[in-house]
């Protein structure tokens, strides 16, 4: 295996890195410095198979033309703003607006579409960084970024800080699809999910919060115990309707670096825990996939072929006070950890 090639080349003709960390029994993931992607993630299965469980883009062209984030590091502003616009520091701060009016993902240009810098590699970690200027998207001050892949036996952590030089918001997260199934391997129905969480945030026909959070009892979003998916984002709900499926922040429970979710696949026997040290999981069920693009595995990615855990601040979090804040002053230093900790089926992951 190749630790370090070129992928391709920007239309600027500046080369994508793509770096391997990890290797077998645990395990190995592909990160391109394009957007800071993972673009493959090979686990072993409960049933002894050896397969690339997350979606990917096969070039660099298909991978700009996309607008799924599929694998990227999504930023300045993880999620939604509305409107594109949001008080901050006694000023009206207006950012790029590209998803039914609003903000999604820090905008047209968002941090999943740069070319990152390789500061750092060795066998079972990789470090990227990037300066997003002041004025980015309508985001103020100059912002440093860093993020930084590693393995550890059956565990796949990343860490995301930032700094900025002018108060400004800052929520990263990864945008990772994962299918246990396999990457084309066709839709998560089958699978299995449960979320540490007894609230969501319900929203509109848009993706805006309407307000408080509510309790997920009594309603598709009740994953509270381990369920299959299929039914969940079927629902006759008017959330799971209006969103296509489930595409909804969750309020995780606790603080710290603390379980989020666990997602099982029946069929190949395998299970990936997601942790994180973030207030939120934003699920979302695939629901936009639309066959336009294709994947790594020469398929085409349809609706509901991989879900996104994205662990986060809330979404639209600058028009709620009483929520986790999303300010980043100078002087402070962004931070937050994802890992992505892998077992069969019967094994507690480690």
């Amino acid at each position: 295996m190749t630790h370090d090639r070129v992928f391709g080349q920007l239309p600027d003709g500046r080369d994508v890195r793509l770096l391997t960390i990890g290797s077998a029994p645990g395990p190995e993931v592909e990160v391109l410095a394009l957007g800071a992607t993972v673009h493959r993630l090979h686990v072993t299965g409960g049933d002894g198979v050896r397969r690339n469980v997350v979606l990917g883009h096969p070039d660099v062209e298909e991978r700009l033309a996309s607008g799924d984030y599929v694998g990227g590091t999504v930023g300045r502003y993880a999620n939604r703003i509305a409107a594109g616009r949001f008080p901050l520091a006694g000023c009206e701060v207006e950012v790029g607006t590209h998803d039914r009016g609003h903000s999604l993902h820090g905008g047209p240009d968002g941090f999943d579409a740069r070319l990152w810098d390789v500061v750092h590699h060795t066998d079972d970690s990789v470090t990227m960084t990037l300066t997003s200027p002041d004025g980015d998207q309508g985001f103020p001050g100059t912002v440093d970024v860093t993020v930084r892949y590693s393995v550890a036996a059956h565990t796949v952590r990343v860490e995301m800080g930032a700094t900025t030089d002018a108060t400004t918001v800052v929520n990263l997260t990864n945008h990772a699809y994962f299918n246990l199934d396999g990457e084309g391997a066709g839709t998560i129905d089958g699978h299995e999910l449960l979320v540490d969480a007894d609230d969501y945030t319900p929203v509109d026909a848009t993706g805006i919060p309407l307000g408080a959070h509510q309790a997920v009892a009594g309603t598709p979003f009740d994953l509270r115990e381990q369920r299959a998916l299929g039914p969940a984002i079927r629902a006759e709900h008017p959330q799971v309707v209006d969103a296509h499926g489930i595409d909804h922040n969750y309020v995780l429970r606790g603080s710290g670096l603390r379980r989020a979710a666990r997602l099982v696949s029946p069929r190949t026997a395998t299970a990936a825990e997601v942790w994180t040290d973030q207030p939120g999981l934003q699920v979302y069920t695939g629901n936009f996939l639309d066959g336009t693009r294709r994947g790594t595995g020469g398929g085409r990615y349809r609706q509901g072929d991989g879900i996104a855990l994205e662990p986060q601040l809330f979404p639209d979090s600058p028009h709620h006070a009483e929520w986790p804040s999303a300010t980043l002053e100078p002087g402070e230093t962004y931070a937050a950890v994802l890992e992505w900790r892998f077992a069969p089926v019967g094994v507690a992951p480690q």
